[in-house]
């Protein structure tokens, strides 16, 4: 699929967003061990999580969608069936360690497998650990396909140590360590998200957090307390806020096309996910946040976006976990700000569905924006305005739909191919950014949406 942008409308309306992509990839599997019915709604339905629920139905799991309704039939820890074949995770690194924890607190034997691009992520940093807590698990050098046999429960305790602050990884071995008969604590580099630690805390799990300074440098430990008895997670029953991932590509999109306002409701606002608002915030975005009640421990807020000069900024350290998933969309800021921005630390990017820092560089100079590669980031002189061109996002979802959003501020028309990876993580994107004004063509036709709003 080719998406072509148009420039040249600014944005209005008031809209809400599918459900956070990360919440419902947890909730879904979580309610699959846990002991009865969770009702799970707004949940994401995506290319992703597709492949989460298609393997859940191979590990023996009962569920059902109405609309974007899911309720799950979970079984308890123990509960999952030997799958016939491998798993497909398709191109989710999520899909797979999230997979990887669950198998190993139930002891089932499987195989994990996905995509050439999910075989080229590291998968190591969750293969050792859960080794040391006496898994039986081996990967392919590092990498998937991972096999995992019939492993001894209860699993090991003690302490494991990250190199890399990871929500993905620390959710695996939280997982796992459901299966353990003695107490686990897993030390990070940095803080990375806690949805999980919110989510296990609410179905029953005894989980406590602490900041720490180990041999000179501040850790972050995450501790989990088994019970006398194995754990009976309780069932799920949340309505999911929407994805702030998501949001970002609006939030950037209207800030800087001229003359647009927008109003983002229900979004996710956990702090640990916030760094990109706090970034925009500094480079001079007008955004306004009315925070509405909490949904099962998450924050939730209404997001007002109005254009915006922004100026360049240096991101840097601990600001690099908070906002991981959204420098491809930071750097379609930075290119539209006054000044230079830079970026550090974040070479983690390089091991993303693509590796981001080369892919978006090579695609920004495409559209004429001063943007060199470093390492472990990239810098970028903004000039307040991109050329129109052909670009291609890599297989990466979020790439795709950072182009996208370049070509709403553009002098000319921004044509993305290979744009149907969006379907990934935001299906309903194209609808969305056409119901609040964008001009875009599918395949050199008129969207839907924007064909009734005719």
């Amino acid at each position: 699929m080719n998406l072509s942008i148009l420039p040249g409308n600014s944005l209005k309306g008031t809209t809400p967003l599918p459900g956070d992509k990360s919440l419902s990839h947890r909730a879904a599997l979580f309610a699959a061990v846990a002991a009865g019915r969770s009702q799970i709604d707004n949940f994401l339905i995506s290319g992703v999580t597709n492949q989460l629920l298609n393997a859940l139905t191979h590990l023996g799991i009962n569920w059902k969608l109405n609309g974007t309704s899911l309720a799950v039939e979970g079984k308890g820890l123990g509960g999952f069936s030997v799958p016939f074949g491998p798993l497909n995770c398709g191109n989710s690194a999520t899909t797979l360690r999230f997979l990887a924890g669950a198998l190993a607190s139930t002891g089932t034997p499987a195989v994990l497998d996905g995509s050439e691009s999910l075989r080229r992520r590291p998968m190591d940093r969750i293969i050792q650990p859960l080794q040391q807590m006496g898994v039986n698990i081996k990967g392919t050098s590092g990498c998937a396909p991972i096999s995992m046999g019939v492993s001894q429960l209860p699993l090991k305790g003690g302490t494991l140590t990250l190199s890399v602050a990871s929500a993905q990884v620390k959710t695996c071995l939280l997982l796992a360590g459901l299966a353990s008969g003695e107490p686990l604590s897993i030390v990070e580099p940095g803080f990375s998200r806690d949805h999980t630690e919110r989510m296990l805390t609410g179905m029953g799990v005894s989980i406590r957090s602490e900041k720490a300074t180990i041999q000179g440098r501040t850790c972050y430990l995450t501790h989990l307390i088994p019970p006398a008895a194995r754990y009976s997670l309780k069932p799920i029953n949340m309505v999911l806020p929407g994805d702030f991932s998501s949001a970002a590509f609006l939030i950037v999109a209207a800030l800087i096309i001229p003359g647009s306002e927008i109003t983002l409701q229900n979004i996710g606002l956990n702090a640990t996910r916030t760094g990109l608002l706090d970034i925009l915030l500094s480079m001079g975005a007008s955004i306004q946040i009315a925070a509405r009640p909490t949904r099962n421990g998450e924050p939730v807020g209404d997001l007002t976006i109005r254009h915006s000069v922004l100026k360049g900024v240096d991101v840097s350290g601990e600001q690099v976990v908070r906002m991981i998933d959204e420098f491809p969309i930071f750097a379609i800021a930075a290119a539209y700000a006054k000044g230079t921005s830079t970026v550090r630390d974040a070479a983690e990017l390089r091991v993303k569905e693509s590796d981001r820092i080369s892919a978006l560089c090579v695609e920004l100079k495409k559209l004429g924006v001063d943007v060199a590669e470093t390492p472990d980031g990239f810098s970028i002189h903004g000039t307040g305005e991109l050329h129109g061109g052909v670009v291609d996002p890599h297989g990466d979802h979020r790439l795709a739909m950072s182009l996208a959003v370049a070509g709403m501020a553009a002098r000319e028309t921004i044509v993305i191919q290979n744009a149907s990876i969006i379907q990934e993580s935001f299906p309903e994107f194209a609808d969305v950014i056409t119901r609040l004004g964008a001009k875009i063509l599918i395949d050199d036709k008129i969207p839907a949406a924007e064909r009734v709003s005719a």
